[in-house]
């Protein structure tokens, strides 16, 4: 709770107590006026509204495809998750692109931002995308910042004509042009409970 909101509250609570009224957790209260005044004001309480989750319609508009795979998120997960989620705000793009992104990400890396894995890596793949330098989408530094990957992931889905009426996973393969290109599928009920939970966190 702000500053502001605590002295509201405050001032809010005693003047009802002084004036012997009852405030509730979320009920209006008129307080007495006092001996020798005329027109008390009306005391009016302050409640926290939490904006609704989005609705299935926007995160899943066309249903998922196949089985659908799911795991615990860790600390570190949910941070990326929500970096992707500020990046996607950042550039002026909707849900539905979260839950593309997100999908990506959680094949591409399991939400995790990975540095080189040595020689298991994938050639130069690097960050949350696994996305290359030798490809030409940022030095290795860049890459591995969450906000410039999401970033650079977002600018390649708005090139894709007709994302948006896609399947997510022939969205997600059309940027990242993956030698597995259906198995973005499996994320999208993870990826949209996701977005669902973080939002508007």
């Amino acid at each position: 709770m702000n500053t502001m909101l605590r002295k509201t509250v405050t001032a809010v609570a005693g003047f009802a107590f002084a004036g012997g009224a009852l405030l509730g957790p979320s009920t209006a209260a008129l307080a007495s006026p006092a001996h020798g005044t005329q027109g008390a004001p009306a005391v009016v309480s302050v409640a926290q509204v939490k904006a609704d989750k989005p609705g299935m319609d926007k995160l899943v508009p066309h249903g998922v495809q196949g089985e659908q795979s799911y795991f615990a998120l860790s600390g570190e997960q949910v941070d990326n998750a929500e970096a992707i989620i500020a990046a996607t705000k950042k550039a002026g793009m909707d849900e539905r692109a979260a839950v593309v992104a997100i999908a990506t990400s959680l094949q591409e890396s399991k939400l995790v931002n990975l540095g080189h894995l040595g020689d298991v890596n994938d050639h130069d793949s690097l960050g949350l995308f696994q996305q290359r330098p030798s490809s030409g989408w940022g030095s290795p530094e860049q890459i591995t910042d969450p906000a410039y990957s999401t970033t650079a992931f977002l600018s390649g889905l708005k090139n894709v004509d007709g994302w948006r009426d896609m399947p997510l996973t022939d969205a997600a393969q059309a940027v990242q042009v993956s030698a597995f290109p259906f198995h973005y599928a499996q994320w999208e009920s993870m990826a949209a409970k996701t977005v669902a939970d973080h939002w508007n966190s």
